[in-house]
């Protein structure tokens, strides 16, 4: 049997892991899942250890599938990102990991933007200070729990924990540390400056690689041999974009997942002047990227399915949309369920639905949800062409990338979307990181022609194209009227 690749994705839900053969087939897949702890409203911790224990048993499970003369090349890692693990001098956790969708730390984002400045924050790290990244995290423990904060002698996001555990070595990779707010992501290293003033040490800072960069080999671990080359791997958005080929300018990642992502490799380092998309190192050595991110894409059906319609099938709430033409005779759907990052910085937006008349159904309402997303996701690739970003088509991937949904989304953003043949997320593009470090493929460029294939392209409607050209400038007209709103009654 070849040589295989292994990508594990450290998720905020469990643990995936994916092995894959030279030519990019799965051979095996696994998951384990763990709890999410809300110890107060707006918090978001989970215990490293429960991280840990997935990852040992997801890696039994991938041995066993793949059988007995399995050789595993390369370990690749992606995980949720801005994660804070705060570790003591002999690496034991102080406290329950602070997760990347926890809000407690708003008043640590003003304090760092008026300390920095928020221009200068974004020309030295491409992003303003927002809840849910790591640097926020460190001043709240400073100012909430000085004990804890005081016993602190390394930190690591949570794929590098899970990394330090299989190898004993302590890291990052430059994608998933451009959402710390510590990285100087021009030049793909710490920031001096931003650590300075916010007097935080150096010293608790990992040393920096690139995403399919060897860092070291597996030891102790009973469920693998010792000695497989682990990668550094990446943050998940930037691991997915390589599992679906966006490994260069040109095409588009769309993630309808819980969240949505509109990612695009850029051909330099480039930032928006107001940090309205993210501007972080790409998994692809030398290569960044800009990312936008709604925080209730799938998630707003979801929403609508749990709340108003539990025992519908999805399917069938789907097919009821599709009876309505596009824009559902005038209903809009705001889709700020859970707050929103891009275009809007803004954790208390709020959702809504706008133009309800009689006529209107649960499949009117189903339809304004589908379009609203897809309007989201477009407010992103604005600012993405705003950049000077070259794009052509888009690649999506997520549980909503989906017949009508997928057909909305094309028209609304006028591009062609293409599913790849394999949709394994981050743990597919983490097992392409995996075989660049052990050998499999010379680099990311080869995994992905050699891997990433596509199965299937649907095209825009042009009819619906020019109906949603016209509804686009009304739905942006949606989040400033609801602050409006949100003003007047507060």
């Amino acid at each position: 049997m070849p040589e295989l690749a292994v990508g594990l994705d450290v998720g905020t839900t469990g643990v995936k892991g994916v092995a894959i053969d030279p030519d990019g087939a799965v051979v095996a897949i696994a998951e384990e899942g763990y709890p999410l702890s809300t110890p107060r409203a707006g918090w978001s911790e989970q215990d490293p250890e429960d991280w840990w224990r997935a990852t040992r048993t997801v890696l039994a499970r991938l041995v066993d599938a793949a059988g007995p003369d399995a050789s595993i090349a390369g370990i690749g890692f992606s995980g949720q990102m801005h994660g804070l693990v705060a570790l003591d001098a002999s690496d034991r956790v102080i406290r329950p990991a602070i997760l990347w969708n926890d809000q407690r730390t708003g008043a640590e984002c003003a304090e760092i933007e008026e300390r920095i400045g928020l221009e200068r924050l974004i020309s030295l790290t491409g992003n303003r200070a927002l809840t849910g990244f790591t640097a926020p995290k460190l001043l709240w423990l400073r100012r909430h729990e000085p004990e804890s904060y005081s016993r602190i002698a390394r930190i690591v996001l949570p794929k590098d924990y899970v990394r330090l555990r299989l190898t004993g070595e302590w890291a990052i990779d430059v994608a998933d540390a451009s959402g710390t707010l510590l990285l100087d992501v021009g030049r793909r290293q710490w920031s001096d400056d931003v650590l300075e003033a916010l007097e935080l040490p150096a010293a608790w800072l990992p040393p920096v690689f690139e995403s399919p960069d060897a860092i070291g080999v597996t030891f102790g671990c009973e469920e693998l041999r010792n000695g497989i080359i682990v990668a550094a791997g990446a943050g998940d958005c930037a691991a997915a974009a390589v599992g679906v080929g966006i490994d260069r300018p040109g095409p588009l990642s769309v993630v309808m997942g819980t969240s949505g992502v509109v990612f695009a490799a850029l051909p330099a380092y480039e930032h928006d002047s107001l940090a309205r998309v993210h501007a972080f190192c790409h998994a692809v050595p030398g290569q960044w990227h800009a990312m936008g991110v709604m925080l209730s894409a799938a998630g707003s059906l979801q929403w609508f399915h749990d709340r108003l319609a539990p025992e519908t099938p999805f399917a069938d709430l789907v097919a009821a949309a599709e009876a309505w033409e596009p824009g559902a005779e005038g209903l809009l759907f705001a889709p700020y369920l859970a707050g929103e990052r891009t275009p809007h910085a803004d954790p208390s937006a709020r959702a809504a639905f706008a133009g309800l008349e009689l006529r209107h159904d649960r499949g009117a309402l189903v339809r304004a949800v589908l379009e609203g997303v897809a309007f989201g996701l477009r407010d992103s690739l604005e600012l993405v062409h705003a950049l000077g970003v070259p794009v052509d088509r888009a690649r999506a991937s997520g549980g909503g990338a989906r017949g009508l949904w997928l057909r909305i989304v094309a028209s609304v953003l006028g591009i062609p979307i293409e599913l790849t043949a394999v949709e394994e997320g981050s743990a597919y593009g983490a097992a392409l990181l995996g075989g660049v470090a052990g050998g499999v493929f010379s680099d990311v460029h080869d995994a992905v022609a050699r891997c990433v294939t596509v199965r299937e392209t649907v095209e825009p409607d042009s009819a619906w194209q020019s109906a949603y050209d016209e509804i686009y400038p009304r739905f942006r007209a949606l989040y400033p009227a609801l602050e409006n709103v949100k003003e007047t009654t507060s």
